[in-house]
């Protein structure tokens, strides 16, 4: 049975039997997305973001480092997967027709899209997608011709995905309750002589074992003096007395993950790492004060820079002062379609969710994140997450 005998095979059977989400809700999507194309004059999108598929069709896998693709056009949906992706594009997905290839033989991907873009003069990308890739672009323009592509057909996507949905705000909602259980459970295993790798064993334990899917980013935990650099994760180090715990964890529900950061000190938290922590606080309710329709990204970037100010010349902080979340793929929770930072210029809208990223770190000392995930309301920021912002301390 080859690919094409298979996916007919499950479709008589299984066909959308694991839609993650009502068709009502796709349907919406598909269509606000449609009408933003027409005004745009877009007559084509292709989308390879393995978000922006699984947004507006539902069709999901682990298995995202292959070229997958979808064509949005007014009235039809084609998404083109490999063959051994072939069973999750028939059960998972609400598309017109699945294109299908050879894992083995990439280069039967180009003829099957140029049939399928032939009749549509200007067709939508999204340049900075992580899958658009060269090998596949390339001969689609050399064939079909540069002129018809454009670069404006990511930001299309990226306005719909920032506001949430009622269905998407409780898929946050549940994985925001399953990432606190994560955070608890690593909490009560920290003491000196226990390894970072252990405490990040019983996070994801505890939240693989509430219903966690597989995580978009694994949990994140540090030590020590390795706690004060950004983006390191756990490498079988020994904690030792008084010394901070790092924690960084984030559930998929739906695929949808509402991350969470705490500290805790295995020991006795000195006055530095309380300063720090008392500083990330501030940032944390100037933050949410600012969060409110009409005010835009930079606004409230600037707003959680005073609230720093005191410790800005010692500790490190990223910029980015929040990030939207939603529905991704490994490698990366980060929905990539807003950040609170200077010079960003949108305008914050009700439902927008943020993961407010607040780690303040002393480079080769240590570092100091508590967090909460986010959603906008007319009255400011209101925690999805259920962080008590406490620096703990376990001696």
């Amino acid at each position: 049975m080859d690919h094409l005998a298979y996916r007919h095979a499950l479709a008589e059977r299984l066909a959308g039997s694991e839609l993650p989400m009502p068709e009502a809700e796709l349907d919406g999507r598909c269509r606000r997305l449609r009408a933003a194309m027409s005004e745009a004059g877009l007559e084509a999108l292709l989308l390879s973001d393995p978000a922006d598929l699984y947004y507006l069709t539902g069709y999901h896998t682990f298995e995202v480092s292959v070229h997958a693709c979808l064509v949005v056009t007014a009235t039809r949906l084609v998404l083109q997967v490999p063959s051994i992706e072939t069973g999750p594009a028939v059960v998972t997905a609400r598309v017109d027709e699945v294109l299908g290839y050879r894992w083995e033989n990439p280069g039967e991907v180009i003829e099957p899209l140029v049939e399928t873009l032939a009749a549509h003069r200007a067709i939508g990308l999204d340049p900075m997608s992580a899958g658009l890739r060269h090998g596949v672009l390339a001969p689609l323009q050399a064939r079909l011709g540069a002129e018809r592509f454009r670069d404006d057909g990511g930001a299309l996507v990226d306005a719909l995905r920032l506001v949430k949905s009622p269905l998407e705000l409780d898929c946050l909602r549940e994985s925001a309750r399953i990432t606190g259980l994560g955070i608890r459970a690593a909490r009560e295993v920290i003491a000196p002589g226990v390894t970072d790798g252990a405490v990040a064993a019983e996070g994801a334990r505890a939240m693989l074992s509430a219903g966690s899917e597989f995580m978009s980013l694994q949990p994140i935990v540090t030590v020590g003096a390795r706690s004060g650099t950004i983006h390191v994760n756990h490498k079988r180090r020994v904690i030792g007395a008084d010394e901070p715990v790092f924690l960084e964890f984030g559930s998929a529900w739906e695929r949808y993950t509402a991350p969470m950061m705490s500290t805790v000190v295995a020991g006795h938290a000195g006055a530095e790492m309380g300063e720090l922590r008392d500083a990330c606080r501030a940032a944390f309710e100037a933050l949410c004060a600012a969060m409110r329709p009409g005010n835009t990204f930079d606004e409230a970037a600037r707003a959680g820079e005073a609230a720093l100010a005191s410790v800005a010349d010692r500790a490190f902080f990223s910029g980015v002062f929040g990030y939207a979340v939603g529905a991704q793929f490994p490698p990366s929770w980060v929905e990539g379609t807003g950040f609170i930072a200077r010079g960003q210029v949108r305008e914050f809208q009700a439902d927008m969710v943020f993961h407010l990223p607040l780690c303040l770190r002393l480079p080769g000392r240590f570092g100091i994140g508590i967090s909460d995930t986010v959603r906008v309301t007319p009255a400011g920021g209101e925690p999805l997450t259920d962080n008590d912002w406490r620096l703990h301390e376990r001696p």
